[in-house]
């Protein structure tokens, strides 16, 4: 699963870093890596009026940072232009991977809040693969992902298991054929650069950056990269850079689990509650009696598209409403339909807002994109053996979610560009500080990975939210949105371990 709304070259990263923080010798003539670089810092965006007050705009990027002249992509950006006088801009990722950032500046911009909108041109882009950047990641038809999405990722015999193997390295080949030549560069080091090409397009100085989800860790490597070039970064809902791919879906599983006791503890309150008014853990167990039935008897669909709600789309539907306590009311009303009159079809249409699965039956390419860069940011097993021990040890630590979350990772397995990186802290050294952001019942970056961020990055601070959902800021709470509005405005960064209820 590993949606966190979750490599090339150290060589030439730390080529890049050094070349950015450190002094240069005027004696020495620059390499043609370092001349081919410079071409592209040389870009300025030409912005247009797209409508809604947004101006659009491309710049190009080196696909290979070790060979710059040679292919390149083209980033689509996005600004809402300072109301105001401005001071510069924000830099905005909303996580995924593969979530776009230029659609997500155009729905959700006005919801920052009035001052930093003042200041600042609030700005997305669509990192390397994405959505509207070139090429982007496209490997399947939308039958193809239909399928895969409802595979049952919660297999009980070796038949459900050679399914999921099948439809995984469907995914694989199919990105082989298709789009073999950008796979092994959509890594999350090479984005980071990319970053910091286009923060020298909008002409700054230094780097003021929101991240959300996964975003936290595109933004701590570019603060690694390139410490001395951080004006401002708040990382929210933060995701641990040292982890294992096998320890993050654990992990991640674990805050499914936390977010889901959490809801049902919320649901046996009230009086509709199709899960019952009795425990906690009364309402879980009907809760899983519901995924084993529907493995057996999938539930029926009134959108008209031929598809039956099995197991994996029913977890898929639970666990995209956990994203968002607001959607809580909605989760209790699906699951009211689906044990009294067994229809699926709202729990369906909260799987399809996760995955980005349009009402035509077309999708974004958020999640091609999402295992794409998954898959080379870090190293997985490439035998079934370790898939299978994985998975046992998610569902013993997250007895809910946790194959759910192992299983729907497994194209990696026989991905075509496999990852060369390892996990490992990053500091940012001589970086001004980082606020990282958590919320304690977080179901996609559990709480944990806020602390050890703070704690790694040495200029971390951590600001904490008691409460509910995926990511803190755009909540509304005016403690969380007062601390980091006036970090980002002043750089002065709130009391470290400052905690908002």
């Amino acid at each position: 699963m590993k949606k966190f709304r979750t490599v090339t070259g150290l060589a030439v990263a730390a080529f890049v870093a050094a070349a950015c923080t450190g002094t240069p010798n005027s004696k020495a003539a620059p390499s043609p890596t370092a001349q081919g670089i410079a071409r592209y810092y040389a870009q300025r965006v030409s912005w247009k009026d797209c409508g809604g007050g947004f101006q659009c705009g491309t710049l190009h990027m080196p696909l290979d940072y070790a060979r710059p002249d040679g292919p390149r992509i083209t980033m689509s950006v996005i600004r809402l232009p300072a109301e105001g006088q401005r001071k510069g801009s924000l830099l905005i990722n909303p996580g995924g991977p593969g979530g776009s950032g230029v659609q997500f500046v155009r729905d959700a911009a006005r919801q920052y809040g009035a001052d930093l909108r003042k200041s600042f041109d609030l700005v997305g882009f669509d990192p390397r693969g994405v959505n509207q950047t070139k090429p982007a990641v496209r490997c399947l038809t939308s039958k193809e992902l239909d399928r895969f999405f409802a595979t049952d990722t919660s297999p009980d015999d070796p038949a459900e298991v050679n399914d999921l193997v099948k439809v995984s390295k469907g995914w694989a080949d199919d990105c082989r054929t298709r789009i073999p030549s950008i796979l092994p560069y959509v890594g999350t080091i090479s984005a980071a650069k990319d970053m910091d090409i286009l923060r020298a397009a909008v002409g700054d100085p230094g780097m003021t950056y929101y991240g959300a989800s996964y975003g936290t860790y595109l933004g701590a490597y570019y603060a690694d990269l390139f410490p001395r070039r951080v004006r401002a970064m708040v990382l929210d809902g933060a995701v641990d850079p040292k982890l294992s791919g096998d320890a993050i879906n654990i992990e991640q599983a674990k805050g499914f689990d936390t977010a889901v006791h959490s809801f049902a503890a919320d649901c046996v309150k009230a009086a509709d509650c199709p899960l019952g008014n009795g425990t906690t853990h009364s309402a879980l167990v009907r809760l899983q009696k519901l995924f084993a039935q529907t493995d057996k008897k999938p539930l029926k669909n009134n959108l008209g598209d031929g598809r039956v709600v099995d197991e994996s789309l029913v977890e898929l539907g639970v666990a995209s409403a956990l994203y968002n306590k607001q959607t809580w009311q909605i989760l209790r009303l699906a699951l009211k339909s689906a044990i009294a009159q067994g229809d699926g079809t709202t729990l369906l249409r909260l799987g399809d807002l996760l995955v980005e699965r349009n009402k035509d039956g077309s999708y974004s390419n958020q999640s091609e994109a999402n295992m794409a860069i998954n898959c080379v940011d870090k190293p997985y097993a490439r035998t079934l053996g370790p898939w299978k021990e994985e998975a046992a040890k998610a569902k013993k630590a997250a007895p809910i979610f946790g194959q759910f979350v192992v299983w729907g990772t497994l194209p990696c397995a026989y991905w075509p560009a496999p990852s060369h990186e390892q996990p490992r802290a990053l500091h940012a050294d001589g970086a001004k500080p980082i606020v990282v952001v958590g919320t304690t019942r977080d179901p996609a970056t559990p709480y944990k990975w806020a602390q050890s961020l703070a704690s790694e990055l040495h200029s971390g601070v951590l600001l904490s939210l008691d409460g509910d959902g995926h990511t803190a800021y755009l909540q509304g709470n005016p403690c969380i949105t007062g601390a980091v509005d006036r970090y980002l405005l002043t750089g002065a960064a709130p009391k470290k371990n400052s905690l908002c209820h």
